[in-house]
């Protein structure tokens, strides 16, 4: 592989602190050096670009194996690179489940020649049925990096502690949605009076705060690790940064949706608009844009869930949830980052540093030997969001016809261009 030289860009690694202007030089697939560097092999002029490690996606379905009108692995992949990102996780919710160390190598095989680095979510239960624990040791050895249960959280207390009781002998990440089903399930709004005139059946944000104060609880009893995965309120916060200042293994994600979003883009049953879990009011979306600035939260997902247009041509309250957002994860965040609400280093550092962290992956920082996996974008590019110019597969986003500032214009995975702008 030619060697090659990203010049006059702007590098920002938000693991390091790095902020300066220089040349980046990449060879045989890894950062070879930066700074005030020679300039070797071809040349890629990244004049007036910043240039930050690829974006991880902690949190993106696919509809293959089993549902390939939705999405393919391909078509994700071409999404991801689009928007910067260089390395996605697929969750287990595929058909057939991912409870299964021969579906993980399945997977990992399918996706050996995309140009993004494709990791495994194993099911935490059999079939995601909440009941029947997976070898976790065994789908660990195979490569998953992390367990889920998808959409459904764990209900079972007990289960939960054997969960992160076995998982803290292997040292994996246990994620689990912040939701008690006793007072979510079957419900499509946020609680608040906008739900009420509009007749929605509606989860109140409590129920985020009871799930999240119980698993932090085993965390603590089992010594597990948890990833409070998906919050989206206000109230949740309180006791994460309580355990934080535990030293707990507690970590915490949102999806991006979330942060640039309420309640109000739901509009007239605005179907494209319904998420899971749901937009809530503007005071929690300030409040979750504040935990990624203080580190309260971790990181963040874009929650890629690609539904063709049968699922969301509905009645709200019959649509699916969900959008697709691997293309305008970047996109979104620096958006906010324009706004004033989202401060940059700590917006990269939630899609690239702590991901790679939290999943164990050589990756997420610019630093000599490291893996060539970069993204280069223009931080105050305009442009409106056309949804049927997306590259997925399925088009649902709460984001078509919205302004957007900021986007990618180089994707680079193992030193070699994979798209550009």
């Amino acid at each position: 592989m030619k060697p090659l030289t990203i010049t006059d860009v702007r590098i920002f690694d938000p693991a390091s602190g790095y902020d300066e202007i220089g040349h980046i030089g990449l060879e045989n697939g890894q950062i070879a050096e930066f700074g005030d560097i020679e300039i070797e092999g071809d040349i890629l002029d990244g004049s007036g670009l910043i240039c930050a490690p690829g974006l991880i996606d902690m949190r993106v379905r696919t509809g293959e194996p089993g549902k390939e009108n939705r999405e393919t692995l391909a078509t994700a992949a071409q999404a991801a690179i689009a928007g910067g990102v260089t390395s996605i996780v697929i969750m287990p919710e595929t058909d057939p489940v991912i409870d299964d160390m021969s579906l993980v190598d399945f997977m990992r095989r399918r996706a050996e020649d995309l140009p993004v680095n494709v990791y495994v979510a194993g099911a935490l239960t059999k079939g995601l049925d909440g009941v029947s624990m997976t070898e976790l040791g065994l789908l660990s050895g195979a490569g998953a990096v992390m367990f889920s249960n998808g959409a459904k959280p764990i209900e079972d207390a007990l289960i939960m502690r054997r969960i992160l009781s076995y998982g803290s002998v292997f040292n994996v990440l246990i994620a689990n949605r912040a939701a008690h089903p006793d007072l979510s399930r079957g419900t499509v709004a946020h609680e608040s009076d906008r739900a009420s005139r509009l007749g929605l059946t509606a989860a109140p944000a409590i129920s985020e705060r009871i799930m999240a104060e119980r698993d932090i609880a085993l965390a603590e009893l089992t010594g597990g690790q948890v990833l409070i995965d998906l919050v989206s309120s206000a109230d949740v916060l309180e006791p994460i940064k309580r355990a934080k200042a535990k030293d707990l293994d507690v970590a915490a994600s949102v999806s991006i949706n979330h942060l640039a979003l309420n309640e109000l883009d739901i509009g007239d049953y605005r179907t494209f608009a319904k998420l899971d879990p749901p937009l809530r009011e503007e005071r929690d979306r300030l409040a979750l844009l504040a935990g990624i600035n203080d580190g309260v939260i971790d990181v963040i997902v874009s929650d890629h869930d690609p539904r063709p247009a049968g699922e969301k041509r509905l009645p709200y309250s019959e649509s699916s949830p969900g959008a697709v957002g691997l293309e305008l994860l970047l996109s979104a965040g620096l958006s906010q980052v324009a706004d004033g609400r989202l401060d940059l280093t700590a917006f990269l550092r939630a899609v690239t540093a702590r991901p790679a962290e939290l999943l164990g992956l050589n990756a997420g920082q610019i630093k000599e030997g490291a893996p060539a996996d970069l993204v280069l974008f223009d931080p105050e590019m305009p442009w409106v969001c056309d949804s049927e110019k997306l590259r997925s597969r399925s088009k649902n986003t709460p984001f078509d016809g919205r302004r957007l500032t900021g986007r990618a214009v180089y994707t680079i995975k193992g030193g070699e261009v994979v798209y550009s702008a």
